[in-house]
């Protein structure tokens, strides 16, 4: 892919202090290599999705946390911002990236 450069915007750096949870939790992330050029990915941590499941089941939603699904969801074991840096690097490296994020619209 060739990108060296590029920013990383996480949804969860926004919140209110507290409110954010690395370990149990999920949060989208933008990055922008130039003005033209942003990718979407939503982040979930491996505990978040059973602690939704869990409230599927007693909300009723997706056939009572029968199933669960998110666009552009990636697993991680924590949503920090060091992990979601090293996972887009790594993504970057191997070639994955276009595969993983979604190309950003803005319309």
């Amino acid at each position: 892919m060739g990108r060296d450069k590029y920013k990383v915007w996480i949804e969860a750096e926004e919140w209110v202090e507290g409110e954010w949870n690395v370990h149990n939790d999920n949060t989208d992330v933008i990055v922008e290599f130039d003005i033209w050029d942003r990718w979407v990915a939503s982040f979930f941590t491996y505990s978040n999705i059973n602690k939704l499941i869990e409230n599927n089941q007693n909300t009723g939603e997706c056939l009572c946390g029968k199933y669960f699904w998110a666009a552009n969801m990636l697993l991680v074991d924590e949503v920090s911002r060091k992990r979601i840096q090293e996972v887009i690097e790594h993504l970057i490296n191997k070639n994955e990236f276009e595969g993983v994020f979604k190309k950003f619209c803005d319309e």
